[in-house]
């Protein structure tokens, strides 16, 4: 038998949460973002449920080449751009739009022949600090690529760092439109999934959803978005592989830091942080056992994490156990361990089954 660990992935709640994004964006077109594999759902188990996306926005080529192997010959957008020279034979040879934040990439494509000409995403800089060129060196750049035969449409592009935030856009939105001046083109692709959400100012012409998509808010806050109308794509599961009966005083798990006042009655889950539930997860971290909310009990350790089984009187062996999910939220379990629900889809084990349903 399998272990029963699982990630299940909903399907039909992809396409739904595109359909929510379609109806705050209004006439803007939609880049759905499906890096680091899918927000680690799998690249192949969630294009199908986000194909009525205007593009596919990602960070590696090889992810590219498996979209277009699956069928997919809509538009793909590299968000970092290309890495070496040799990449923008390849971003030719499979039709991919590329982001460029370097006066070396123009260089590179001043050099090369491609087919058909390369439509380019120009990143500016506008105070995320990251990649991009600076408001003054971005009509510089963006002239460069103009003249070039080798480019086709221009698009200007930027990225928030506070639109989740009180600060929101506003300051970084002055950067762009005193940068974008000198820029002819009116294609800008600017809103992530906060200033989709928040910022209708930014929606533009392109917007660039992820974390949205699979259910989990920007801010990091699932109340931020429960009446909105998106739904969790996955559902991280397993079952309960045996239960104690720890008397008073007793410890549990490494370190024995964790004492119970009285006798209780503990579940052992098949799951740990092997799997990618994350080991800062403190008691307390809300799972859902037999149909009931409780609680995390000690460290969780590589294999397992043990669960408070007194508000749970009929679980037993075999009881199915949520780990995030529809009734326990990926953000709930990330704000308790300190950390973001993107890291915890995408550093999913694995060695975890995932199932498309």
């Amino acid at each position: 038998m399998p272990r029963p660990t699982l990630a299940m992935l909903d399907s039909n709640a992809l396409q739904s949460n595109l359909a929510v994004i379609r109806r705050y964006v209004s006439q803007a077109r939609v880049w759905s973002v499906v890096k680091a594999n899918g927000y680690g759902h799998g690249l192949s188990a969630v294009w199908q449920g986000l194909r009525k996306t205007d593009g596919f926005a990602l960070l590696e080529i090889d992810e590219a080449i498996v979209l277009r192997e699956n069928g997919w010959y809509g538009p793909i957008l590299l968000l970092e751009g290309f890495f070496q020279i040799a990449d923008l034979y390849e971003i030719d040879r499979y039709q991919l739009t590329t982001v460029v934040h370097s006066n070396w990439q123009i260089n590179a494509i001043k050099y090369m022949t491609p087919t058909a000409p390369l439509d380019i995403y120009v990143k500016l800089n506008s105070g995320m600090n990251r990649l991009g060129f600076s408001d003054q060196g971005l009509p510089v750049a963006w002239q460069a690529l103009s003249e070039l035969k080798q480019v086709g449409t221009l698009t200007l592009m930027t990225h928030f760092a506070y639109a989740n935030l009180p600060e929101g856009v506003s300051a970084q939105m002055a950067v762009v439109k005193q940068a974008a001046g000198n820029c002819m083109s009116t294609l800008r692709c600017l809103a992530n999934s906060a200033a989709v959400l928040w910022h209708p100012e930014t929606h533009e012409q392109w917007v660039r959803p992820g974390i949205v998509l699979y259910g989990a808010s920007p801010s990091g806050d699932w109340q931020d978005i429960a009446e909105i109308g998106l739904q969790p794509v996955m559902t991280l599961q397993s079952e309960v592989i045996a239960i104690q009966t720890v008397p008073a005083g007793g410890c549990i798990g490494y370190g024995g830091r964790r004492r119970v006042a009285e006798t209780q009655r503990f579940g052992v889950v098949a799951c740990g942080y092997a799997d990618g539930y994350p080991r800062s997860a403190p008691t307390g971290t809300p799972v859902w056992v037999e149909g009931v909310r409780t609680r995390t009990f000690g460290r969780v350790s590589m294999d397992m994490l043990m669960v408070d089984l007194q508000p749970c009187p009929l679980a037993r062996i075999g009881s199915k156990v949520e780990l995030w999910g529809n009734h326990v939220k990926i953000d709930e379990v990330a704000a308790a361990a300190d950390t973001v629900s993107y890291e915890l889809m995408s550093t999913l084990a694995p060695r975890v089954t995932v199932k498309l349903r």
